[in-house]
């Protein structure tokens, strides 16, 4: 037996530069108090916890949720790159769906270090070394550290292949300031201007400047997935459920294709996609509002394509027609995406999920879209895994 799943709460807190964090039990505890106040609701109902983060040792997601209540349930930890927080959010819908379970918590934290992403165990093989090996035969940029390689390689990729100027990109990060500017949650709220971007820091000439990147930050956020069936019984928020979600992880294309832009996740993020269209019985154009992991402007760029939201080689159009933010076609990452909130790993899903949430339900006060009834949210991580998850307006 499926049941709808519902999202009945959710909590944010805002996301800081390392170092201005409170700790990251506190972190997780916030949020799900949050969450849990927003669907008015304890800590006692919930069924079931999936938590998310890539940083830490193991059960640090008991070591948050002890702080809100140790009620004995299973609390299971989830650690999947940067599609963390949307991987816990997959598992969580899973379990509802599947009639299992009818109250279950999608927590995210992330207390990260100042700097480029590293990796934590060198004594054993990496994760990345096919990733690694492709970059370094696609890509001729010695120095330049590797997640700049890998999404700066893909825009490169993309500038190559269809002549994109690299202005595009910065565009991009100017749309997302803009957005940003209104959004209290977002850590960067100044807004700068397609030159700005240009005239910034230059981190690989012709490719990146320093505001094409999102910074590390660390933050939580989470939210409570529900059955039909207990919000009807409990008489909780029902306006936003989840009409289809999908994950998919590499298929050999990543490796074969000689291309950056498959390296870093296209074919997952349109597979996923497509499953989630034809899932719900929409198309692209049936989208109001997107949440995409803009890890960098490049991948922004790149994510329209895969997302079916404008024909491949297109998104220079794309952008230059406004149909990226308000007044276009798909007002895109309105809460400022990771390039103006920050991208705590284990966060990151599930601030999307907070976004969107907010904007169906039309409480997004100042980045609300009008008339907002289907969001779409991408979240993708390395390694690698991309979940694409579609919410209506019931």
């Amino acid at each position: 037996m499926t049941s709808s799943v519902h999202v009945a709460g959710v909590g944010m807190i805002p996301f800081v530069k390392p170092g201005a964090n409170a700790p990251y039990p506190a972190m997780g505890a916030e949020a799900t108090g949050l969450a849990l106040a927003d669907a008015g609701i304890s800590y006692d109902m919930i069924q079931q916890a999936y938590v998310g983060y890539v940083y830490g040792d193991s059960t640090c997601g008991q070591r948050a949720l002890y702080q809100v209540g140790m009620s004995g349930i299973p609390i299971i930890n989830v650690n999947n790159n940067c599609s963390t927080g949307s991987t816990a959010l997959f598992m969580a819908r899973q379990a509802i769906e599947s009639g299992a379970l009818d109250c279950v918590l999608a927590l995210g934290f992330e207390q990260m270090k100042p700097g480029a992403l590293g990796a934590v165990f060198t004594d054993r093989p990496s994760a990345f070394d096919e990733f690694d090996a492709a970059a370094n035969q696609l890509v001729d940029a010695p120095g330049i550290p590797l997640a700049l390689r890998y999404f700066g390689g893909a825009g490169l990729s993309h500038m190559k292949k269809y002549g994109t100027p690299l202005s595009s990109f910065a565009k991009v990060r100017a749309k997302a300031s803009r957005h940003a500017r209104n959004n209290p949650l977002a850590l960067f709220r100044k807004e700068v201007t397609a030159d700005d971007v240009m005239n910034d820091q230059v981190i690989w000439p012709g490719v990146m400047t320093r505001l094409m990147a999102c910074p590390p930050t660390c933050g939580a956020a989470a939210a409570v997935l529900v059955s039909e069936r207990f919000a009807s019984k409990h008489g909780l928020n029902q306006q936003v459920r989840i009409a289809a979600q999908a994950m998919t992880t590499d298929t050999a294309s990543t490796f074969n294709a000689g291309d950056m832009m498959k390296v870093v996740g296209f074919d997952m993020t349109q597979s996923a996609a497509n499953k989630v269209y034809e899932a719900a019985g929409v198309g692209p154009e049936d989208i109001d509002v997107v949440e995409l992991h803009d890890c960098f402007a490049q991948n922004e760029l790149i994510t329209y394509e895969a997302l079916g939201l404008c024909p491949e080689g297109g998104a220079e159009r794309f952008i230059d027609e406004g149909d990226n933010t308000y007044g276009g076609r798909f007002v895109t990452n309105p809460s400022g995406g990771l390039l103006s909130k920050g991208h705590p790993l284990g966060a990151t899903g599930l601030a999307q999920c907070y976004e969107l949430t907010r904007q169906l339900r039309g409480t997004a006060d100042a980045t609300q879209v009008d008339g907002a009834r289907r969001g779409l949210q991408h979240n993708l991580g390395l390694g690698g895994a991309c979940v694409v998850t579609l919410y209506e307006r019931a």
